[in-house]
C-alpha cells in the first residue's frame, strides 16, 4: 500500500478514487479476487432515492453503499440485472475523518471492506478479521 497521502485541502472525488483503489488493493487476495466484478463509484453524497429508501436524517450519515443482490442470495441460474456496486460517498467520508483522529486511507478501507463484506452477506466479526488481515500487511 502506497503511504498515506497528506492533505491540505479536501480530497477531490479523483483523490478518493486513487485512495479507494490503493484501500482496494490491501484487501487480502483471499476476498478481493471474488469481487472482481463489483464497481467501486465515488460521489459526493447519496442521490435523493437513496437518502429516501435508508430514511437517513441527513446525507452526512451514510458512508458508504453496496448496491446489488449479495453472494449469499443469488443462485445459479440469477441473471444479472444490473452489475454490483459499491458506492463511496465523499463528503460524509470527509466529515467523518475531520471529526476524528482516524487516517483518511484507513477510513476509506474500513468501508470499502464493510461493503465488499455485504457483497459476501458477511457479519461484522468476519468483516473486523479481514480487516485486521489488511492492516497486518500495512
Amino acid at each position: 500500500m502506497t503511504p498515506p497521502r497528506r492533505h491540505t485541502t479536501a480530497p477531490t472525488i479523483a483523490e478518493i478514487e486513487a485512495i479507494a483503489a490503493d484501500a482496494f488493493a490491501s484487501i487480502p487476495d483471499s476476498l478481493r479476487r471474488h469481487v472482481r466484478n463489483v464497481s467501486i463509484h465515488v460521489e459526493d453524497f447519496p442521490d435523493a432515492e437513496t437518502e429516501r429508501d435508508m430514511e437517513l436524517e441527513s446525507p452526512f450519515d451514510l458512508l458508504g453503499l453496496y448496491l446489488g443482490v449479495s453472494l449469499d442470495r443469488k443462485g445459479i441460474g440469477d441473471q444479472p440485472h444490473d452489475l454490483d456496486r459499491i458506492f463511496l460517498y465523499r463528503r460524509p467520508l470527509l466529515d467523518y475523518w475531520c471529526e476524528g483522529e482516524e487516517d483518511l486511507t484507513h477510513l476509506v478501507r474500513h468501508v470499502l471492506i464493510h461493503e465488499i463484506g455485504h457483497h459476501f452477506g458477511l457479519s461484522d466479526e468476519a468483516m473486523e478479521a479481514i480487516e485486521q488481515e489488511a492492516d497486518e500487511t500495512d
